[in-house]
């Protein structure tokens, strides 16, 4: 009934996101300056560029399934109480003499 949502990418997921983002905004910039040189407009290139980056925004910010294949295994949470010592088990430091 209720569903948890997530928002966190796995570490592949990370790198799989910048990987498209970077991919994405490189054929647009690409795409972006011939076009614009072929036409003579600058404006087209920005557009173009700032489309691309919109397009990548929309497929790498949210944690999408695909970003989320990966997931860490954590260790399970271990008891500390034997691992404690008592406090007066311990010895008292020293401090060097000046």
């Amino acid at each position: 009934i209720h569903k948890k949502i997530v928002f966190s990418q796995d570490y592949k997921g990370q790198k799989l996101a910048e990987q498209i983002f970077q991919g994405i905004i490189l054929v647009s910039a690409v795409i972006g300056f011939i076009y614009g040189y072929i036409t003579e407009q600058f404006g087209w290139t920005v557009y173009i560029v700032m489309a691309g980056f919109t397009l990548s925004c929309l497929l790498t910010l949210p944690p999408w399934p695909m970003y989320r294949r990966n997931p860490l295994k954590w260790l399970p949470v271990q008891e500390s109480g034997t691992e404690e010592k008592k406090s007066g088990d311990r010895k008292p430091k020293r401090h060097a003499k000046s």
